[in-house]
């Protein structure tokens, strides 16, 4: 199996129905062929704008189909890398949450990144491969 990270924007479509990438999102989050890994920064920003946006009871499914995926926290060593990308594409501005997928994909050699956001992860050159492999297309 492939390792892909999930960035927040796939999640949030995926359980937002009346969102444009809705079925998109859905559809390369049941890939087979992929072995997804979540940011745990990344459940954190997707809970609350589900919350927010969608009341407690979305929320709440939400938070229950997570333990169907790998969920990592960062390790100790990524905060230093987080914070390092933070700082180094602050013009984009790239921030913590978006920072940590990168440093999740590197330190799990993944180079498929599942993510909406074109703009920062087009942008973004990781130490471990010349660039990212963004889906959906």
């Amino acid at each position: 199996m492939t390792v892909a990270v999930v960035d927040a924007g796939p999640l949030y479509a995926a359980v937002n129905a009346d969102d444009p990438d809705h079925e998109r999102s859905l559809e390369v989050l049941a890939r087979p062929a992929l072995e997804l890994v979540i940011p745990a920064l990344v459940v954190a920003e997707v809970t609350y704008l589900v919350g927010a946006r969608m009341g407690s009871q979305t929320e709440s499914v939400f938070l229950r189909s997570l333990e169907q995926f790998a969920i990592e926290a960062p390790d100790p060593r990524d905060w230093e890398r987080i914070g390092d990308l933070v700082e180094r594409y602050a013009d984009l501005p790239l921030g913590g949450t978006d920072a940590s997928v990168v440093a999740l994909a590197e330190r799990t050699n993944a180079r498929i990144v599942i993510t909406l956001d074109r703009r920062h992860f087009s942008v973004v050159r990781p130490r471990h491969c010349e660039s990212f492999e963004l889906v959906p297309a």
